[in-house]
């Protein structure tokens, strides 16, 4: 069955679009919701089965159906099966840090302006939530460059974005080292349109980020504490090749929809971190003063010494943990890729498509 929407062809359709449409093939993650709205997310397999204490679901009921069908397990237990959405994908998928909510996400990529075709470097992979965000936004015609530092949450977070996109994504690259030193090295000063930093100190990367910056590019920072985003909102000041810094967050309430009774939930998304803006001044211009500033700006020999990951309440990560995250990322990766081999193999070979 031909996906692509008129006038695309497989070599020209955007990368993984065509995993996106038509019936569900084997190697594709799908979310299975029950009759009370419950979630499972499970990886297509010829032959396989979703098991619970309430019977199981043979994959090959799923397999060749378009999105949306509802089918039965072995107890008359219902689901209704979609492709999982970004948003799904992000909270399911295998992770060695904590991931950038869907909700900073979308602010990132809206308020940063990430576009089409633009260059964008991002500091602090973690499980690659936020990557594919950026990816989608760019397309195969930009470029996304991460650099991370521990090289357990770069396998992870490759793994997690050739699962969403069902394979390497031709618009990005990731090195392994310090934001400060390796994006100063690997980028010509002033080609960068957006930089992103998820990071524990972003204000040390004022100098790196002012060479590689475009003028009139937008750098993004997403700190976790009011300590990080006051003394990150000082570096910008201080520096005086930015604009006035912009700094806020942003909290997701869901709503209960029954009848009438039609109320706020009593659990909401709210605060997961915090962001500020700031865009690049041309060469030799110098950010104007903002008639209004805080009494206080400096920080005391104590408030340089607190800056470690247990001080900010990041919590240790495992060896153990990381390299279990990253064989399960590579493992989706893998399992995708061999189904999607032996049927391009059976379609070679003349063997009628399963109906």
């Amino acid at each position: 069955m031909n996906s692509e929407t008129p006038g695309q062809t497989a070599a020209t359709a955007p990368h993984g679009a065509d995993n996106r449409r038509g019936p569900l093939r084997p190697g594709e993650r799908v979310q299975l919701t029950d009759e009370k709205g419950r979630h499972s997310t499970i990886t297509l397999t010829e032959g396989g089965a979703f098991h619970t204490h309430r019977g199981f679901l043979p994959h090959d009921t799923i397999i060749g159906k378009p999105e949306g069908t509802i089918v039965t397990n072995t107890t008359g237990q219902q689901y209704q099966v979609l492709r999982p959405l970004l948003s799904d994908f992000v909270l399911s998928m295998p992770r060695g840090a904590a991931v950038v909510y869907p909700k900073d996400a979308g602010q990132i990529v809206t308020m940063a302006d990430i576009y089409p075709g633009a260059r964008v470097v991002e500091a602090g992979v973690g499980s690659g939530a936020l990557s594919i965000s950026l990816l989608r936004a760019v397309g195969d015609y930009g470029s996304l460059h991460s650099f991370e530092r521990r090289e357990e949450f770069a396998d992870i977070a490759r793994g997690n974005v050739e699962t969403f996109f069902g394979g390497p994504h031709p618009a990005w690259n990731i090195t392994l080292g310090d934001f400060q030193e390796e994006v100063v090295r690997t980028e010509e000063p002033g080609s960068v349109d957006r930089v992103v930093l998820d990071m524990l100190a972003p204000w040390e990367c004022t100098d790196a980020v002012a060479t590689v910056l475009a003028p009139g590019g937008v750098w993004i920072s997403y700190v976790a504490t009011v300590t990080q985003l006051s003394r990150t909102a000082e570096a910008i000041r201080a520096d005086g090749r930015f604009t006035e810094p912009d700094g806020w967050e942003s909290m997701v309430r869901g709503w209960h929809l029954e009848g009438l009774a039609v109320r706020p939930d009593h659990r909401m998304v709210a605060h997961t971190g915090f962001l500020l803006t700031a865009r690049r001044l041309a060469e030799g211009a110098t950010g104007l003063v903002a008639k209004r500033r805080a009494s206080k700006t400096n920080f005391s020999e104590e408030d340089l010494n607190a800056w470690t990951p247990a001080a900010v309440g990041e919590r240790e990560v495992s060896a153990h943990k990381l390299r279990r995250a990253a064989r399960d990322a590579s493992s989706k990766v893998q399992r995708g890729a061999l189904e999607n081999a032996e049927k391009y193999n059976a379609d070679q070979d003349g063997t009628p498509e399963t109906p």
